[in-house]
C-alpha cells in the first residue's frame, strides 16, 4: 500500500492549502511510522519491510514540498514540530528494535556454526572410535 499526496497548484488561499497538505503528509508519515513501530514491537519483520516502501513514498512526497519553500504560521509550525518529534521517537525505537533483532540473528548464526563444527568433530571421533573398538576385538583372539 503506497500512499501519495497530489500536490495542488496554489489558488486564492493556496498558502493555507499547501500548509494543510504539508501537515497531512507529515501526519500520514507518522501514521505509517506508528504501524511500522507496531510491527517491530510484534516482531512482524515482513510487515515492517512492506510498510517501509509506503513510508519511503511519503518521504518522497515531502521532498516535493522542499522544491518550493513556504512559510508556516505559528500554529502550523508548532504542529509540524510536534509531528517531527513523534516521528523521531518512533524511528528511534524502530531502529533499536532492529538492532536488537540483528544481534539476536547474529547469535543464532554463531550458535548454528558452533553446533555444526561440534557435530562434525564428534562425528569424526565417533567414526574413529568404532574403528578402534573393532580393531581391538580382532587383536585379542
Amino acid at each position: 500500500m503506497v500512499a501519495t499526496l497530489t500536490l495542488k497548484t496554489p489558488t486564492g488561499s493556496g498558502a493555507a492549502t499547501r500548509q494543510q497538505e504539508l501537515l497531512a503528509v507529515y501526519e500520514g508519515l507518522l501514521a505509517c511510522s506508528r504501524r511500522m513501530l507496531k510491527s517491530a514491537r510484534e516482531a512482524d519483520w515482513e510487515a515492517l519491510i512492506d510498510l517501509q516502501s509506503s513510508y519511503l513514498a511519503q518521504v518522497e512526497t515531502l521532498r516535493h514540498f522542499d522544491d518550493e519553500p513556504m512559510l508556516l504560521g505559528q500554529e502550523a509550525d508548532g504542529r509540524k514540530a510536534e509531528l517531527l518529534k513523534q516521528l523521531l521517537e518512533s524511528d528511534q525505537e524502530i531502529r533499536q528494535r532492529l538492532m536488537d533483532r540483528r544481534h539476536e540473528l547474529t547469535q543464532m548464526i554463531s550458535g548454528s556454526r558452533q553446533q555444526l563444527a561440534l557435530s562434525r568433530t564428534y562425528s569424526f571421533y565417533q567414526e574413529t572410535s568404532e574403528v578402534i573398538e573393532a580393531a581391538q576385538r580382532f587383536k585379542s583372539t
